[in-house]
């Protein structure tokens, strides 16, 4: 039952790692080397992470600098981030490339907010997913006489209360998420 349990933890928390990890891309109106997480460059015919090809820094809280180790690659890295759905005008000097993270405006804020919401229920419903995988293993495991019909029984109830504890961390998660792109 232990290992039944610890199965069913580990995968939610799995889950909620990814949410973390989607929420770091959607932009709060503060520079965060996370934003460009997800935009590849073209590097050589191979699409590489912006982060594999140069050094990411955040001097100010409006702004990102990407130094490409190999100068070739500027105009590559504004090409990526121009077609990315980032929304940012990167500008070159020659040596690195500079983006200016704008002030949201309200309609954006309420935009990204109702994108937060979207990824969370995208997580509640995986979450969901784990729990009934787990109840259909745990009926299985008793038609295969492993569990008794209390021991199922059991299980599904703990289940449902691990299943609750991660959904509250979700909302927490969204909460501070939403708190944080409305903060002006």
């Amino acid at each position: 039952m232990k290992d039944y349990l610890a199965r069913i933890e580990d995968r939610m928390e799995k889950t909620i790692a990814v949410l973390k990890k989607d929420l770091v891309s959607i932009r709060a109106g503060r520079a965060h080397p996370g934003l460009l997480d997800k935009i590849t460059v073209e590097y050589y015919g191979v699409p590489t992470p912006i982060a594999q090809i140069g050094s990411i820094a955040c001097p100010d809280a409006r702004s990102i600098v990407i130094q490409p180790w190999d100068k070739n690659m500027i105009k590559a890295i504004e090409k990526s981030i121009l077609t990315s759905d980032l929304g940012l005008n990167p500008s070159n000097d020659g040596i690195v490339v500079r983006l200016t993270i704008p002030a949201l405006n309200e309609q954006r804020r309420k935009e990204l907010c109702k994108m937060v919401d979207k990824k969370g229920e995208e997580a509640k419903v995986a979450l969901r997913n784990i729990r009934r995988d787990a109840n259909d293993e745990a009926k299985k495991m008793e038609k295969a006489k492993e569990f008794t019909e209390d021991d199922s029984k059991q299980a599904q109830e703990e289940c449902q209360k691990i299943t609750d504890r991660f959904i509250k961390e979700v909302d927490v998660v969204i909460s501070a998420k939403e708190k944080d792109i409305m903060a002006v």
